[in-house]
């Protein structure tokens, strides 16, 4: 008997927590004035900012970030983790909130950072609201997902070492996020490059989807080498699916735009780690100068092209390598029922990429 994913909780309970959460430190429509600098000062009492400014201020954005559907794997991966290191019952609600919110917030602010017209099927955020706006939301989802951690009815032991590991987290984004900005791959020494590309994917993606590991392991009350090895997989899982998201957005015409929004901006992706590997660093030189000296989009679709051809066999393997590695490593740390699943469910997510 193979286990079977549990249905995934509709958006509605997810928002209603925003509210309910926002609703302990906003005062609601009605409520006594309180006194402020202005009574301090001698002047009238204050009136409570109206909610409905809150509301325009934090909650719509929020929501309108929140109610697109994603993949929603990292959440899935907190539960199969918690089920497979001995979780029963029902899993916390807030657990697996508490990586998506992040995830969310780290959306948000990376399209501000890359300016990116869309995410999830809609404009990005900031499209909509304003960059300042955007990066406000962004980074109060992260305050927003850190507080969760006291919310959850586990031991104080287990809660002190998810927010740990939840802050260690944000400060690895942060560091992969510097490298993804500050690098543009076409003056890297070729020599750099496929380096550069791993250190920024274990620390921007590979971390957050081991947060998300972790936090089932956690959770369910697994020994610390258990939940190391269940986290360990969880980075190598991300860096595998990162490693899709590069393959596809060259190989897959349906997401030219990002292959050639990552070629415009200079980012030090994978297929360009695995070019160094497939030809030499001539050939490497070459390609870069080509990038340097692009234009247009049709100039870029020559490069993404050539880039294509050149490593796409190698990416290929290398995925394919990636993804049963990390599977096979921590097959000894989980329930075999619960391992069969999260197979099943990567088989899915890698036709899901393109």
């Amino acid at each position: 008997m193979t286990y079977a994913l549990p249905h995934e909780e509709s958006l509605a309970p997810l928002l209603e927590a925003l509210e309910q959460f926002l609703g302990r430190f906003l005062p609601p429509a009605g409520a006594p004035a309180t006194r402020g600098a202005l009574a301090r000062s001698g002047g009238p009492e204050a009136e409570p900012v109206p909610f409905e400014l809150w509301r325009r201020a934090l909650i719509d954005p929020a929501r309108e970030f929140l109610r697109r559907p994603g993949k929603e794997f990292r959440g899935k991966l907190t539960r199969l983790t918690w089920r497979g290191c001995g979780g029963t019952g029902e899993i916390p609600r807030e657990l697996p909130w508490l990586v998506e919110i992040l995830h969310a917030g780290s959306l948000i602010v990376d399209d501000v950072q890359d300016d990116s017209s869309h995410r999830r099927g809609h404009a990005a955020l900031h499209r909509i609201v304003g960059a300042p706006l955007a990066i406000n939301t962004g980074n109060w989802m992260y305050f927003w997902a850190l507080s969760l951690i006291d919310e959850l009815p586990l031991p104080a032991t287990a809660r002190a070492e998810l927010t740990r590991e939840a802050v260690t987290t944000l400060m690895r984004c942060h560091q992969g996020q510097s490298l993804d900005l500050s690098v543009d791959v076409s003056h890297l020494e070729p020599r750099h490059i496929p380096q550069t590309v791993a250190t920024t994917t274990y620390n921007k993606t590979g971390v957050l989807m081991g947060l998300a590991a972790r936090a089932g392991a956690v959770a369910a009350g697994a020994d610390p080498a258990r939940s190391a090895a269940v986290a360990q997989f969880g980075e190598e899982l991300g860096v595998g699916l990162q490693m899709l998201d590069d393959l596809g957005s060259i190989a897959a015409r349906a997401r030219r735009d990002k292959g050639l929004e990552d070629l415009r901006g200079g980012r030090p992706t994978w297929p360009w780690a695995w070019l160094c590997s497939a030809v030499d660093e001539l050939a490497v030189a070459r390609l870069q100068q080509r990038l340097r000296a692009a234009t247009c989009d049709e100039e870029l679709e020559l490069v993404m092209t050539a880039l294509r051809d050149s490593s796409l066999a190698v990416g290929r393997a290398a995925v394919r390598d990636q993804l049963a590695r990390a599977l096979s490593d921590v097959a000894p740390h989980l329930e075999p029922e619960v391992h069969r699943g999260l197979v099943a469910e990567i088989e899915r997510l890698e036709a899901s990429y393109g």
